[in-house]
């Protein structure tokens, strides 16, 4: 009998080897993207949690600035305290550097730290600088030596070369200092340099200032009371205690949603896969009924007849999976070294991670494409084990798929609309992909009623035209058939019209937010803009200067500082610019709503979508965290007078008026300059005069000088390369639909000779038989991308109002491109109706007009 069931399978697989490739392409490739989605996250994440643990080191505790700096004047009593067993200073700041002091050379953006060489090998070992062979012990504490790590190196041209004593220029606000390159310090992630901390206090601002503290306790001290007797010290102001954060799993944690988003949308196309899958194995049981039907006359048992379509199924799903392994993996490679880690989504910088293979979840995706293979394979099974032997092979057996009610269907549609409704778990927003799930398997399981019904309103269109009129009757009759057919298209065209729609509403947001954000005709920075917005740039006199340069009207300065508001938290930024009243506000900021006036002795800020929903302050709160970075103003003075929408800071932005941020901290600093135009100004001209005054007056020879048109360039070509993954999974969820399609009707028409053949002895001619198909396979078609664009927009929907909001706290307007989408959809029809014009080429031939005599 074991014999009998391969001869039988391998006669299906060699006769039908299209239908049977198709099966192991859709898992196959639903596979790879889960994996290849999966690895990317791992291989990011965990080289980011490297990365980070080598710079923040291990302490105990922490001193940490809360904006800014603070100043060191209590660091002596700090570590003198009993009970610390060593405490180590660290200055942090955002410079470049470039290799080459004639200013030539491209700059680079470095985080610098500046350190106690020898007692950061307490807590941050990985920081610990290490001599160049033939270099001179004492430049541990040298003013004019630097450490880098490799990815500073490879970013300066530097590493692999005889690199003792290259000379660098660092740049840290309007000033440059020369350096020469020291050694090496083995910390991972994006380009760092060290110094000691001596050198790195002589930089403009930083002068008797430090970013954190950080402290070994002696063994057998109680944390707590030593945090107590800390506290208690005086000259400790503007920054906080605390157990260090772990920057790793912070990070790690913020940036689940969009991992688990990723995912999510890959499982949806191995879902699609599933459902051709189940459309394949459908139409082979019931194109193979009589054969079923002889295994039963010879004693094979209904369950064995139903074992039967499931090993197929799940060897086809083995092989799909293994295929779809052996892709992900290559994938997940290729992405890597073209996106970076994080895929386009901006959690994990630096440089490109390596690609770290895992076992168990190779083992857990392999399973789950062979999950799927059977999953889809079940309820065909089910039919093959229910055929009557007898009638099926006097041809009475044998019925087409039978269209449910629709009752199960709307019911499901009904539980997704609600789920929509429910809130997210833990930042990820479970119940929206439950809603999405349910709202595609209830569209789905509605087809057969609404193929019936809309072919019921066609049926009286064909009036009298014969061959049109054949087409649409038989479709009709056959409404579960039909919605078999063209199921795996609808879920394929679901998916792909619902990332449509969300790229579409979230690059056209984008577009709107950039109008307002980016006002000026040119922008200023003197470091990259990649650098650290804690680095001073502009002083008072250089904006002056600026404005007086002719065909300047206006110059605008902004101050950026990062704030550590929460220590559980990440770091946000504060934006100080002109925004003087709510309505002067309303123009300058993307807000979501018309701005509140601020009462009577409160300062107004504007918090963005992601503060708001991070620190649970709205419009009319009152944000007492502020408090704590600027202490000298009196308590609960901050108000919130609107929330803005920021699509450039996943961790969010607070926003200021700058003359209110000057009386607050005396900072006339600012970090970047927005510069209008005089009218008939010459942008060519303007720019020279800039870098001159940028050489002049802070000798910087290449300031970043940009026009709004190329930021606004620069930010959707950046946004396109992070969504690139989703036009991946557009493109094959439609290819899979599309070879879904191909496939049925091929199924279907070679299922169909006798009637072909019955055609042609009434008089139709192979012309007229293929346009019978044509139009038969148009109206299906038609109907599943009708069911497809339709699902897809309430996809769409639970995507841009629910999943986005939920998972990054960003909001967006709909915006659905209506020519796009008819496009998509007239391609679906055109190639369903190609598809079942070729495959019908087959059917119509001679041997269809012999198969009528085989019942005779």
């Amino acid at each position: 009998m074991r014999d009998l069931f391969l001869v039988f399978s391998w006669q299906e697989i060699r006769r039908n080897p299209g239908r049977q490739l198709v099966a192991v392409v859709a898992v196959m490739l639903g596979v790879a993207l889960a994996f290849a989605v999966h690895l990317v996250n791992a291989s990011a994440l965990d080289e980011f949690a490297q990365a980070a643990r080598t710079v923040d080191g291990r302490p105990d505790l922490e001193w940490r600035a809360v904006r800014g700096t603070f100043a060191d004047a209590g660091f002596a009593r700090i570590a003198a305290t009993p009970g610390v067993a060593a405490a180590v200073p660290v200055l942090e700041a955002g410079v470049s550097l470039r290799a080459a002091p004639d200013g030539t050379a491209r700059r680079i953006a470095v985080q610098l730290i500046g350190t106690d060489a020898l007692g950061i090998a307490r807590t941050a070992p990985q920081l610990l600088p290490r001599n160049l062979p033939g270099a001179d012990r004492l430049d541990l504490f040298a003013p004019d030596a630097v450490f880098l790590n490799a990815a500073a190196l490879q970013a300066l041209g530097l590493a692999g070369q005889d690199r003792a004593g290259a000379r660098l220029q660092l740049q840290a606000g309007q000033k440059e200092y020369p350096l020469r390159l020291a050694g090496t310090v083995a910390a991972g992630g994006a380009p760092l340099a060290v110094m000691d901390i001596a050198a790195a206090q002589v930089l403009p601002g930083m002068a008797g200032r430090l970013s954190r503290i950080e402290l070994k306790l002696a063994p057998g001290t109680d944390a707590a009371a030593l945090s107590a007797s800390l506290r208690a010290l005086p000259d400790t102001g503007g920054a906080n205690l605390a157990a260090p954060a772990d920057n790793a799993s912070r990070v790690g944690d913020l940036s689940r949603a969009y991992r688990v988003n990723l995912a999510v949308l890959a499982l949806i196309a191995l879902f699609t896969g599933a459902y051709l899958v189940f459309s394949m194995t459908s139409l082979s049981v019931a194109k193979r009924a009589p054969q079923f039907a002889l295994l039963g006359v010879l004693g094979v048992t209904p369950r064995g007849r139903r074992m039967l379509v499931l090993a197929e199924a799940g060897l086809l799903g083995m092989v799909g999976s293994g295929l779809g392994l052996l892709l992900g993996a290559s994938l997940a490679a290729l992405a890597l070294r073209l996106l970076g880690g994080d895929l386009g989504g901006g959690y994990f910088s630096g440089g490109t991670p390596r690609l770290r293979l895992d076992l168990a979840a190779a083992l857990v995706y392999g399973v789950l494409g062979v999950g799927a293979a059977l999953v889809g394979a079940w309820w065909p099974a089910r039919a093959a084990d229910r055929l009557p032997p007898a009638h099926t092979l006097k041809g009475l057996g044998a019925r087409g798929v039978t269209a449910t009610h629709p009752g199960l269907a709307l019911l499901m549609l009904l539980a997704g609309g609600l789920l929509a409704l429910a809130p997210p778990v833990a930042g990820v927003p479970l119940a929206a992909y439950g809603s999405v799930a349910l709202v595609l398997v209830g569209g789905i399981a509605a087809l057969p009623w609404l193929v019936g019904l809309l072919l019921d309103r066609l049926q009286p269109l064909a009036g009298r035209q014969v061959l049109a009129l054949l087409g649409i009757e038989r479709a009709r009759r056959l409404s579960g058939t039909a919605a078999v057919a063209v199921g795996g298209v609808v879920a394929a065209l679901a998916l792909a019209v619902a990332l449509t729609v969300m790229v579409a509403s979230f690059r056209g947001s984008v577009s709107q937010w950039l109008d307002t954000v980016l006002p000026a005709d040119l922008m200023m920075r003197l470091a990259p803009a990649a650098s650290s917005p804690d680095a001073p740039a502009f002083d008072a006199a250089f904006v002056e200067a600026a404005t007086d340069i002719d065909g300047i009207a206006r110059v605008e300065p902004t101050r950026l500082q990062r704030l550590q508001l929460d220590a559980a938290r990440p770091a946000v930024l504060l934006i100080a610019r002109n925004l003087g009243d709510s309505r002067q506000a309303a123009r300058a900021l993307p807000l979501r709503a018309a701005p509140l006036a601020a009462p009577a002795g409160r300062i107004a800020v504007y918090v963005s979508e992601a503060v708001e929903q991070l620190y649970g302050v709205h419009p009319g709160d009152t944000f007492t965290a502020l408090d704590r970075a600027f202490p000298q103003a009196p308590p609960g003075r901050f108000w919130v007078a609107g929330v803005w929408r920021d699509y450039a800071r996943q961790f969010g932005a607070v926003a200021i008026d700058r003359a209110a941020y000057r009386q607050l901290s005396d900072d006339g600093l600012s970090n970047e300059l927005a510069l209008w135009l005089a009218p008939g100004a010459d942008p060519g001209m303007v720019r020279p005069a800039l870098q001159a005054l940028a050489r002049d007056r802070a000798g910087v020879a290449d300031p970043d000088i940009a026009s709004s048109t190329e930021l606004r360039a620069t930010a959707l070509r950046i946004f396109d390369r992070s969504f690139a993954v989703t036009y991946w999974l557009q493109a094959v969820a439609v290819g899979i639909g599309l070879a879904g399609v191909a496939a049925s009707f091929g199924a279907q028409v070679l299922a169909r000779r006798k009637e072909f053949g019955l055609l042609a002895h009434l008089g139709l001619t192979r012309r007229q038989v293929l346009t019978v198909v044509a139009v038969e396979g148009a109206a299906w078609t038609a109907i599943g991308a009708v069911a497809g664009v339709a699902l897809g927009l309430a996809v769409a929907a639970v995507l841009v109002f629910v999943v986005n909001p939920q998972s990054f706290h960003w909001t967006m307007d709909l915006l659905v491109p209506g020519g796009r989408l008819a496009l998509l959809g007239l391609a679906v029809v055109a190639a369903g109706t190609l598809a079942a014009r070729f495959a019908g080429g087959a059917a119509a031939s001679r041997d269809a007009v012999l198969a009528v005599k085989e019942d005779w």
